[in-house]
């Protein structure tokens, strides 16, 4: 099997305006040629098609952080995935925790947002985690193994599907999981997947998500399986979004 690239990829969440795409402008500048490692930045919506403009010329790619399964009907607020490759994405995330959560989104909500970004030619990045309650019940591994059975649609590939992991109690409270628990819930991830999809499941990145930072990336980064990151707060700053990325750049 061929080494996986990483990639590392900012999800701005419910932050931004027209003046923050200053800031994708200065990790384009400041993007090593070449980067090492695939990056992409997830703005909200209203910014997705401007952002793509900023970018052209770059390696930075563009997604979405949410779509709808349908391709189009009475679904006010909600975006087809269709839309968001129409204004330029290439990537789009579903069943983040704050979806799951605030949403009271499904596995088979999920399962279905998944299959809606395939129709529209995007690669998805699909969340999966625990949360404090469940991994202090020894829970973690099969609450996450429960929500890939469920999320992931049988169509998933290495070229279309990129798995997440955050644990929900690391996502912006500063806490990251010590290496041998990133390491084990990685390992597991790629043990189910390549179990149920084969070579393609063996080729799937499995990005680490939750308080990513410049000062824990490179520590994140040495841990066996993970293959990028999902970076919330810290990519809304292009100088902190671009340490994370050399961070996970291959070693010379």
């Amino acid at each position: 099997m061929t080494a996986k690239t990483r990639l590392v990829a900012g999800n701005w969440k419910m932050n931004g305006s027209k003046a923050s795409l200053m800031e994708i402008e200065a990790v384009k500048t400041g993007l090593a040629n070449p980067p090492g490692v695939e990056v992409a930045v997830c703005p909200p919506a209203t910014l997705i098609s401007r952002a793509h403009i900023v970018v052209g010329g770059s390696p930075i790619l563009v997604g979405g952080q949410d779509c709808h399964a349908e391709v189009s009907g009475a679904h006010t607020g909600d975006l087809a995935a269709e839309m968001l490759a129409d204004a330029g994405a290439t990537y789009v995330i579903v069943g983040h925790s704050e979806r799951r959560a605030d949403h009271g989104e499904t596995d088979a909500v999920v399962r279905a947002k998944a299959e809606a970004g395939w129709r529209a030619g995007l690669t998805v990045i699909l969340c999966v985690g625990e949360t404090r309650a469940q991994r202090e019940a020894g829970e973690a591994l099969a609450v996450v193994e429960g929500q890939l059975a469920g999320s992931v649609p049988d169509g998933a590939r290495a070229r279309n599907l990129v798995i997440a992991y955050e644990p929900v109690w690391a996502i912006g409270t500063g806490l990251t999981p010590t290496g041998a628990d990133i390491a084990e819930m990685h390992a597991h991830i790629g043990a189910r997947l390549a179990e149920r999809f084969g070579e393609d499941g063996a080729g799937m990145r499995i990005l680490y998500g939750g308080s990513v930072k410049p000062d824990n990336a490179a520590e994140i980064f040495a841990v066996a399986g993970v293959d990028g990151a999902l970076v919330g707060g810290a990519s809304l700053k292009a100088a902190d979004f671009l340490a994370i990325i050399n961070a996970a750049r291959p070693a010379e």
